[in-house]
């Protein structure tokens, strides 16, 4: 899935294409949602939570009471925006979830996992169970600190991309990150003495990347990642082996890449 400051990016670009302005047509393409009719209702704000985005649609004079569309966008969806006379580029017809057009663009949403239509105050049924925002207004460090340590036996990286201790951290920075603070994915977290800096590095890597869209983590932009995707390459620290394996609970279970050399795990 995406990481935060992805879906950061695809809110910021909702939101200029359609806070303030009207619906004069809308299509939601799944089961649960396909006879609504938001037509006439105004966008009055997008906003991100974690990976999850949240679109307001306030009430009228014709609709009432105010919505909230809930989207997330899975592996590979996306949110695309069109001018009135442009081609829809995003992928064939039948991976389109929502339309959602005003007078000036439309923004259309392919291959989203997840389509939900609440009622403002109802979203916390999908977004509730997240822990503080590492992109948001609510961001508590020390909450995510509080979060992670509640279960001491869980190995970092799970722990990282379990999204009710922080939101926001996928695949690639839980790797990064690991890395980066030289802690080997698999240790326990009772057994990593510099969390605190985990969690601050965390922060800063995503509000560094937030607003482009190559991911940098370490600070050289022709050499982007340390070991994301570079099983077959050396380290950029030690020269050495680079390894990659699966890890998680069967249901959640993610690759992990990680440096045997600068990321060894403390023997007991």
């Amino acid at each position: 899935m995406p990481e935060g400051d992805t879906v950061w990016r695809a809110a910021q670009t909702l939101r200029r294409a359609l806070v303030g302005e009207v619906l004069v047509r809308s299509d939601l393409r799944v089961p649960a949602h396909a006879t609504a009719n938001l037509d006439g209702r105004t966008v009055s704000a997008v906003t991100s939570r974690g990976k999850h985005l949240l679109i307001e649609l306030a009430s009228s004079a014709q609709s009432s009471p105010s919505l909230v569309l809930h989207t997330t966008l899975g592996m590979d969806g996306a949110w695309r925006i069109f001018e009135p006379t442009q081609k829809w580029s995003g992928g064939p017809t039948f991976q389109i979830r929502a339309i959602l057009q005003t007078a000036g663009s439309t923004a259309v949403g392919y291959r989203l996992p997840h389509v939900n239509l609440v009622r403002s105050g109802d979203e916390n049924r999908f977004v509730g169970h997240l822990g503080p925002d590492l992109l948001g207004p609510d961001w508590d460090p020390s909450l995510a600190l509080q979060n992670l340590r509640a279960h001491p036996s869980r190995q970092l990286a799970v722990a990282l991309m379990d999204q009710r201790n922080l939101a926001g951290i996928g695949n690639v920075y839980k790797s990064e990150l690991c890395f980066i603070a030289r802690a080997n994915p698999w240790q326990p977290i009772s057994e990593v003495s510099n969390l605190p800096e985990i969690v601050d590095e965390a922060h800063r890597l995503l509000t560094l990347n937030r607003e482009s869209t190559r991911r940098v983590t370490t600070g050289n932009p022709r050499q982007p990642l340390w070991v994301y995707r570079r099983e077959h390459q050396g380290c950029r620290v030690c020269g050495g082996r680079l390894r990659v394996a699966d890890q998680g609970p069967s249901t959640q279970r993610r690759q992990t890449w990680w440096c045997e050399h600068c990321q060894p795990k403390i023997k007991r």
